[in-house]
């Protein structure tokens, strides 16, 4: 019921900046959490920042400090701003949305909703 579509990837040399949209529509509960993943080839899923329901937020060691995850006042809108990116930056990004679990957040298993990805290539 739930869909979620990103935008906003492309090339950019590193030290660059890109912020990525999450496009939501359909029902979204309020328990639910919104969360940006991204996985580069031959790695793991690595959840990256969190948006919990009382508009907290978490954002994982590799990347705090250089993305920023928001909201738009609607509610219909997903983002992460990524700044200072470097090479290691290159993946596909995803957003999804599930039920709430603080600590285990970065799970990607958790999310019942995703997605189709977006590019994000650092390259000079």
């Amino acid at each position: 019921q739930v869909q979620l579509v990103e935008s906003g990837g492309g090339s950019v040399q590193p030290g660059g900046s890109l912020r990525l949209s999450c496009a939501v529509s359909g029902y979204v509960d309020s328990q639910y959490c919104m969360v940006w993943f991204r996985q580069a080839p031959g790695k793991d899923r690595e959840g990256l920042a969190v948006i919990f329901e009382d508009d907290t937020k978490t954002y994982a060691d590799s990347v705090n400090g250089r993305f920023t995850i928001s909201a738009d006042n609607a509610k219909n809108t997903l983002y992460l701003q990524m700044n200072s990116l470097t090479t290691e930056d290159t993946a596909m990004y995803y957003c999804a949305a599930g039920v709430c679990q603080y600590y285990t957040w970065w799970f990607p298993q958790m999310y019942n909703y995703w997605g189709q990805g977006t590019q994000v290539t650092v390259s000079s």
